[in-house]
């Protein structure tokens, strides 16, 4: 089975909104957010560390599995637009 895999760029709230919204697809198998492997540095000894532009709303790693690739697709059209009336971001990846 297809897994689409999801980085949300908001909060916990908008994350589990998210979340709640492809569980209710059809043909969607599996919603779990998992912890995301890729190491963030953040260089504390950096000029800009701990700048209000450091502090946004987190990252979060969906994964999603879907009994086919017409549902894949499917998938990423509603997770798109569902961010967008969270006010959140998202990006399609193949591996986290």
């Amino acid at each position: 089975m297809p897994i689409v895999r999801i980085r949300v760029f908001g909060s916990e709230t908008d994350t589990g909104s998210l979340i709640t919204v492809l569980h209710g697809l059809d043909g969607v198998e599996r919603v779990e957010q998992v912890a995301d492997l890729m190491p963030h540095m953040d260089d504390e000894d950096s000029s800009s560390a701990g700048l209000p532009g450091d502090l946004g709303p987190g990252m979060r790693a969906i994964e999603v599995e879907v009994s086919d690739h017409v549902k894949a697709e499917q998938v990423r059209e509603i997770a798109a637009r569902t961010s967008e009336l969270l006010d959140a971001n998202v990006e399609f990846v193949e591996d986290f």
